[in-house]
């Protein structure tokens, strides 16, 4: 049986993939007893990417080619390691950024059965990085706000370094949707929330300074990507539970509690798509009804759909049960919330008879933004203190492969 399949990705590299792919050969002919091969994943070159691929495969046995008509580094990534019948799946970019030397700690782990995932990381302690200060600031950025807002701890999710055990990946890649960049951090979060094990080896990393990849485009669509993996979460269309029925390793926590900092994290981005609905709202409203009765209903209808966002994303509490009083002690923080507007906007017009609509919308947004911190305390304090956790399942272990088991005995 192959025991490793070391996939480089392609989208028109003719300058650098012949020289890539007979460095990372010569490493593993000296590194690795146990046999391998490398498989270039061609994702619709358009330049001589291919043709040096074919030519690289005719001179080395242990090279293959694999070409894609799509382009889509994820898309390449994951056709490449759900057909491959190696017993550990790995990739490397192919400006070789990540030094090779840190490959056979990334692939131990997983030959021996101690971890279902293994990933390159720069920012952990002992890794060795050269780059500009820009990328820097924002691969930290990423990294904490990914960790603080999807309840995970992997420290690096974009290093271009990363191998998973074959039945891992056969479990956990059918349900990674992205076909782009965002495909190494969307495989991470379902593999970590679905209580596999993965292991972060520190690594030396120089910077390729003729990268085509756009750092601020791929940000905007890495963010996009956490709301859309967020909602499937939370929606059930992950099968977290069946994934870490088959190969979980730790107890698995269907709702995890998240921490303070990530419920006023979460709680501070609804509020502040909660603030302008009810400013749009109100605008609107207010040109077909009296002042009072235009913030009551705007109010009205951002509280509920507040409640329910902080109810499901804030503070973690999933399913009906509770849902009918959590919504009435919602409104009832509601009826506070407008007493305090309601006050504010009389007030202004006790001072301040001809004031327009516009200041009325200035002093009615400080007023909702006091009202929000308001909202905040007597939601964790009083409406979800007492939210409803989840017993862990018994962990399900899965079967020892052959090679597991000789070590094993």
């Amino acid at each position: 049986m192959l025991g490793l399949d070391v996939v480089v990705p392609v989208y028109n590299e003719e300058g650098s993939l012949e020289r890539s792919v007979r460095v990372l050969h010569s490493t593993l002919r000296s590194q690795f007893t146990i046999d391998w091969r490398i498989t270039i994943a061609d994702n619709a070159s358009t330049d001589r990417t291919a043709e040096i691929a074919r030519s690289l495969s005719a001179e080395f046995p242990e090279v293959e080619l694999l070409h894609l008509d799509e382009k889509g580094r994820g898309r390449a990534l994951k056709k490449a390691w759900l057909e491959s019948t190696a017993e550990v799946v790995a990739y490397v970019d192919v400006d070789l950024s990540t030094d090779l030397r840190a490959l056979p700690p990334l692939i131990a782990p997983l030959l021996s059965g101690h971890s279902d995932v293994a990933i390159g990381s720069r920012l952990r302690s002992g890794s060795r990085v050269v780059r500009g200060a820009k990328r820097e600031f924002v691969s930290r950025t990423y990294n904490l706000l990914l960790r603080r807002t999807m309840n995970v701890h992997f420290s690096d999710a974009q290093c271009g370094f990363k191998a998973m055990r074959r039945d891992a990946a056969h479990a956990i890649l059918p349900h990674v949707q992205d076909t782009g960049w965002f495909f190494d951090t969307e495989l991470l979060i379902v593999a970590e929330r679905s209580g596999l094990r993965i292991h972060e080896v520190p690594v030396d990393w120089i910077d390729d300074e003729d990268s085509k990849v756009d750092v601020v485009a791929t940000a905007m669509a890495d963010l996009r990507g956490l709301v859309r993996v967020t909602r499937s979460i939370v929606g059930g269309r992950i099968p977290l539970e069946q994934i870490y029925a088959q190969l979980g390793r730790q107890p698995f926590e269907p709702a995890r509690p998240p921490s303070f900092l990530t419920q006023v994290l979460r709680f501070g981005v609804i509020g502040g798509f909660s603030t302008i609905a009810y400013a749009l709202l109100y605008l609107g409203l207010e040109r077909v009804m009296i002042e009072q009765v235009a913030n009551f209903v705007a109010l009205l209808i951002t509280a509920v759909a507040n409640t329910w966002a902080n109810r499901r994303f804030t503070f973690g509490v999933r399913g009906r049960p509770g849902a009918l009083w959590h919504h009435t002690q919602g409104l009832i923080i509601f009826g506070m919330a407008w007493g305090v507007t309601a006050g504010s906007l009389a007030l202004l017009h006790t001072f301040r008879p001809d004031a327009g609509p516009h200041l009325e919308l200035a002093v009615l947004t400080a007023a909702n933004l006091g009202a929000t911190v308001m909202r905040f305390v007597l939601l964790r304090l009083w409406v979800f203190r007492s939210r409803a956790t989840h017993a862990p399942l018994e962990p399900v272990r899965r079967p020892l492969t052959s090679r597991e088991q000789v070590l094993g005995s």
